[in-house]
């Protein structure tokens, strides 16, 4: 009972995209539908497709009406019939039991969850360190399943590891918003659905990085594009406008963050730990002391430092002063 729809657009993956099939035909959760939509492929994907199609009628193929990966997903989501959806990537691997965890652990919480565990990325190439520390951030999540707490800093669930009730989806918008980076726009919107994340302490998903990936190339997954959706979220979900905005950084991401803060003419002060940057003129607006907050009544505050004992000695002089991570400051990557 309870039919999972997969959604999994495709475009020029015919390099990966027999092994991808093959994962999800050895599920040992039978009851799915895998709703494949080729979004202009310009390699043999289409050919696959249609022969994996005509092995198992429980894959249907079709072709995207639209242009990318939104108006596939929408697509592939309009030809579902599941009262439960997940996302697959074309280019990855299902381990045998991803299917059945999700839907046996979304079964017993029921409407208003959203099911997710840890993933593993692979590469023929070697993975990256970056790769590597991001793996290892998101699975740090489940292990303490504080998603949700850690929303600003990256994208919390990733794209093909989840599993709704298709009411839930819909109501948090499915994917109608024109938004990139999209796995990121539609994770806020189950957050501020209210949606409940249950994380499952195994890896269900294992993810291929190679060179020609699509976050890897796309303008809409570079990093002011993620600091944008993070700042308009923010402004709706989590900002108290009331409160005083402060920025900490004035490294690479700060300086990204105060461009667009200035592009929208909102106020805030701009503080930065470097004693050698205090009283210049960047963009426009002086940069000061982190100081400045000791004088600042109730602040809200976005830190956009990255490196680690900065960060730690940032965490330890804001809870000093009595703040809280997730109310009083947020770090944003």
């Amino acid at each position: 009972m309870g039919l999972i729809s997969i959604l999994m657009p495709v475009k020029n993956a015919g390099l990966y995209l027999k092994d991808c099939l093959e994962s999800i035909i050895k599920q040992t959760e039978i009851n799915w539908e895998l709703i494949t939509v080729n979004d202009h492929s310009s390699d043999n994907s289409l050919n696959i497709l249609q022969e994996f199609s005509q092995k198992d009628s429980r894959i249907s193929v079709w072709n995207n009406e639209g242009n990318g990966i939104i108006e596939a997903l929408r697509m592939g989501l309009k030809k579902s019939n599941g009262v439960y959806i997940h996302r697959m990537d074309a280019d990855d691997l299902m381990p045998s039991y991803k299917l059945e965890l999700l839907k046996k652990n979304l079964v017993v919480h029921g409407e208003n969850h959203i099911i997710t565990g840890k993933v593993k990325y692979f590469s023929e190439q070697g993975v990256s360190n970056g790769f590597i520390k991001y793996q290892n951030w998101l699975n740090s999540l489940c292990d303490n399943n504080s998603h949700w707490d850690e929303i600003y800093k990256e994208c919390v669930i990733a794209s093909p590891c989840w599993l709704v009730h298709r009411s839930d989806l819909i109501a948090s918008g499915a994917f109608e918003p024109n938004q990139y980076p999209e796995d990121y726009d539609l994770v806020f919107r189950f957050y501020k659905q209210g949606l409940k994340v249950i994380s499952i302490n195994e890896t269900l998903h294992l993810w291929r990085d190679h060179a020609k990936r699509t976050s890897r190339n796309d303008p809409n997954y570079e990093s002011v594009a993620f600091f944008a959706l993070k700042l308009s979220y923010f402004f709706e979900l989590d900002r108290d406008l009331k409160r005083p905005l402060v920025i900490w950084g004035a490294g690479t991401k700060g300086k990204q963050m105060v461009k667009i803060l200035n592009r929208k003419q909102i106020k805030y002060t701009w503080v930065s730990n470097n004693p050698n940057k205090h009283g210049k003129e960047i963009y426009e607006k002086i940069l000061k002391s982190y100081e400045t907050i000791l004088k600042t009544n109730n602040p809200q505050i976005i830190i956009t430092v990255a490196q680690r004992n900065a960060k730690q000695e940032i965490i330890s002089f804001l809870r000093n002063l009595g703040l809280q991570e997730y109310n009083d400051y947020y770090f944003f990557r």
